[in-house]
């Protein structure tokens, strides 16, 4: 890291803005060639610096391209993913990512991430030095353009926390005199000064922003920094981790015992995000609502699933409005139009590089004849109707799984309200033909399936942080703390709603343990190919917790190979697969006179069969290692465990 820090303090501003406390000015710029003075005695320099540090921040997470050209769902039992992109995802699943290379980079590590920690220093210490003016044209905005350089400060922060836990937090511009020796705080230590950082963003921040200028951090940003971390500590991996398996000695150990009043403060933290209001006065966010049940059309104007999607669905990652009303923190621009083709299934002309896996699909609800949602894998779901050879359609399943997965005998494209269907048991999108599916889905999400995979567009969706996360938030906390409640109930139901999905059962209402599924299950169906399995699955300790751990000796002895194991698990009702990350499952279709599923002509039924195995290892993987390169530099940054 000292290497790094000095490399970056002698760079020009433009490259990354260095300042440090013993030298009297910057660098030259190429361009202008002015000095420190005359930067920051400039509102507009200044306000071209807070820009470019927006551009970082969202290179350090964009949701749809975490790596490089994917979304991190390809590491997870979300999806599969091909060799591109340098293999990154398949280096994560094979195991193959270590203290010399991390795969994918594109921002989102150590180094790029205090890179940008630094820019945001550099802007608050040379603002204090040299008293930079206010713009004259709109008095104010120096003040707004301080807090949003908190925020990043402090954003980048929680990113460091995300993937590496104990880190230092560096609130201060490195001087090039002094010792590089840097010291990990404890994950606690770190959120309350992201926690403080975000405060100060918040009393600098109007609300909400004029047309011009939406888009930019505001209150309900801050607040969302805030909810976010408050969660991340009640969350079991930094409160109470030994109950769930976790073996790994992390430097401040003794820190991370079980606090109830950490989930007191992710229920306050996401409370206030709910309460927000606008500068008129009215709620900041609300559900996206435009569209009926019965709208279907795409942005084409054209019913191209054959019914199956609400146009609500479609939209929301779209609309204008959508953005306005429910998104707390989004970056904009984070994928070209290309990125369809990137996905479409090959008869469509694309080349399916993410196509989602069994254990996901699993976790869409169906709706009963009592008008509730259930699991697939519920005792009642045979009685009602559901037929495992017949999966999507013997029963209606959650809408939001018909607009985010492609299966076999979908709707999909292709003609003016006249969709043709996927065939993945002949053609071009077999199972395992060139560039097809491995798992026999494909994406659908986000995908407007009127548009042309030309790179004529930008494509902001989907937000990092959406309403509904503070919402199961709140739930979460008020469930762990109390128990359920009919508050609780309604408003996560309200996110239900909003999908044309079914209520949750009302005993869910009396019953902590099934509320907590429920809260899963709905963050994995909302948040899908939203960049959050793959840490939710590490912050809950997943692949060591008991109930994982048993259902994966289940698995292992419930056939002769693995094939055989993928279909008798689920026959035996073991209910869904393990979520250890060690494995991935998919459906394959086999023709059968009998079968329910007819595509060209030929009758099918589904069969699961066993895709790959995957290597995640504990406490190793729950945390990303620090290079070798910055732990020679600074030795006291000592290694995450099992690295």
């Amino acid at each position: 890291m000292k290497t790094q820090l000095k490399k970056y303090i002698i760079l020009t501003v433009v490259a990354s803005m260095a300042f440090s406390s013993c030298k009297k000015y910057l660098d030259k710029l190429p361009d202008d060639q002015l000095t420190e003075e005359q930067v920051f005695t400039r509102y507009d320099k200044v306000n071209q610096l807070v820009t470019d540090l927006y551009a970082k921040a969202k290179t350090a997470n964009a949701p749809m391209t975490w790596f490089a050209d994917f979304s991190t769902a390809g590491i997870t039992d979300e999806a599969e993913a091909t060799n591109v992109g340098n293999n990154a995802a398949n280096s994560f699943n094979t195991g193959d990512w270590n203290t010399t290379n991390l795969p994918g980079s594109r921002g989102q590590y150590w180094n790029d991430l205090y890179a940008g920690i630094r820019k945001a220093n550099v802007i608050l210490a040379g603002v204090e030095r040299y008293h930079t003016p206010d713009n004259p044209v709109n008095p104010g905005d120096l003040q707004k353009r301080i807090g949003e350089t908190y925020f990043m400060r402090a954003y980048l922060h929680y990113l460091v926390l995300r993937i590496y836990g104990e880190a230092p937090y560096l609130d201060y511009v490195v001087d090039v005199n002094q010792s590089m020796e840097f010291k990990r705080e404890s994950a606690q230590a770190v959120g309350d000064k992201i926690v403080q950082d975000a405060q100060e963003a918040f009393n600098r921040l109007p609300a909400d922003w004029s047309s011009n200028d939406f888009g930019r951090v505001d209150k309900g940003a801050c607040l969302g920094l805030i909810a976010i971390t408050r969660w991340t500590l009640a969350a079991p991996l930094w409160n109470g981790a030994s109950k769930y398996g976790y073996t790994g000695n992390r430097v401040f150990e003794n820190d991370y015992a079980y606090n109830a009043a950490r989930w007191a403060a992710a229920r306050d933290a996401a409370k206030a995000v709910l309460d927000l209001k606008n500068e008129a006065g009215s709620q900041r966010f609300s559900l996206y609502q435009k569209y009926s049940d019965q709208d279907f059309n795409d942005s084409g104007n054209q019913n191209t699933s054959g019914s199956t999607v609400y146009t609500r669905l479609w939209q929301m990652y779209y609309d204008m409005d959508a953005f306005k009303t429910e998104a707390v923190w989004f970056v904009t621009k984070d994928k070209y139009e290309g990125w369809y083709g990137d996905v479409y299934p090959p008869s469509r002309g694309g080349s399916s590089r993410q196509q989602p896996v069994q254990e996901q699909v699993d976790e869409y609800e169906y709706i009963a004849p009592d008008g509730y949602g259930y699991p697939i894998y519920a005792s009642r779901a045979k009685d009602d109707g559901y037929d495992d050879a017949n999966p999507y359609r013997s029963v209606k399943r959650d809408p939001r799984f018909y607009r985010d997965i492609i299966y076999h005998g979908a709707p999909f494209r292709n003609g003016a309200n006249n969709p043709s269907t996927v065939n993945t048991a002949s053609g071009a999108d077999k199972i395992n033909a060139s560039n097809a599916t491995k798992t026999g889905y494909y994406l659908r999400k986000y995908l407007q399936e009127a548009w042309n995979k030309n790179g004529s567009l930008r494509i902001s969706a989907p937000p990092i942080w959406r309403l509904p996360d503070f919402i199961y938030i709140y739930a979460e906390a008020v469930n762990e703390l109390d128990g359920p409640n009919a508050e609780i109930y309604h408003l996560i139901n309200q996110v239900r709603a909003r999908s044309f999905m079914a209520p949750m059962p009302p005993e869910t209402m009396n019953n902590q343990e099934l509320m907590r599924e429920y809260i899963k299950r709905e963050r994995r169906v909302e948040f899908f190919y939203e960049n959050k399995r793959a840490f939710d699955t590490r912050l809950y300790l997943e692949p060591t917790s008991d109930s994982e751990i048993s259902k994966e000796h289940q698995f292992r002895s419930a056939g002769a190979d693995d094939n055989e194991r993928s279909q008798q698990y689920w026959a035996k009702g073991y209910g869904p697969y393990p979520k250890n990350q060690r494995m991935i499952n998919g459906m394959r279709p086999v023709e059968d006179p009998n079968g329910k599923i007819e595509v060209d002509g030929k009758k099918y039924r589904m069969e699961r069969f066993f895709v790959e195995s995957r290597v995640f290892t504990a406490p190793k993987h729950y945390l990303f290692p620090l290079m070798n390169t910055e732990l020679q530099q600074s030795p006291t940054l000592i290694q995450n465990p099992g690295w």
